[in-house]
C-alpha cells in the first residue's frame, strides 16, 4: 500500500511514517517509480509503534525494541537479551513514577476544586470529612 493509504488506517500523518523510515522503524519496499510500498503488517507495526511513542520511550530505543518484538501480538521473540530486559524494566519504572505523580497531582486538583465549590474535603477514605 502507498504512503498515503498506511496513513489513512493508522492516523498517522504522512510525515511521521517518512520519519519512521528514516529512523529504520519502517521499511517500505520501493516501486520502480520509487514510490513507498507498505505491506499490510505495517498498519499493526505503525500502531505498535504509537503505543511505544506513547510510552514515553524515543526512537532509539524503539528502534532497539522492535527486533525484538512481534509485530502480530506485541511479545517478545527469542532475540530478546536480559540488557533490553533491564532497559524496558527501568522504563517501565519511570512510568510507573510518572503515573504515581499524576494520580497525586489528581488528588491536589479535585482538592482545590472541592474547597472552590465550597464542598467539604474528603477524609483519608475518600469520604467527607466531618
Amino acid at each position: 500500500m502507498r504512503i498515503g493509504e498506511l496513513a489513512r488506517r493508522t492516523g498517522v500523518s504522512e510525515r511521521s511514517l517518512r520519519y519512521y523510515e528514516k529512523q529504520g522503524l519502517l521499511a517500505p519496499e520501493r516501486t520502480l517509480g520509487g514510490h513507498r510500498d507498505f505491506p499490510d503488517g505495517a498498519v499493526d507495526r505503525v500502531i505498535l509503534i504509537q503505543e511505544l511513542f506513547a510510552a514515553g520511550l524515543h526512537s532509539r530505543k524503539i528502534y532497539e525494541i522492535l527486533p525484538c518484538m512481534r509485530d502480530a501480538d506485541g511479545g517478545p521473540n527469542e532475540i530478546a537479551t536480559p540488557l533490553l530486559v533491564e532497559e524496558l524494566t527501568a522504563e517501565r519504572e519511570r512510568i510507573d513514577r510518572m503515573i504515581a505523580d499524576l494520580v497525586r497531582s489528581r488528588e491536589v486538583l479535585d482538592e482545590v476544586i472541592r474547597t472552590a465549590s465550597g464542598r467539604p474535603a474528603l477524609g483519608p477514605a475518600g469520604r467527607e470529612a466531618r
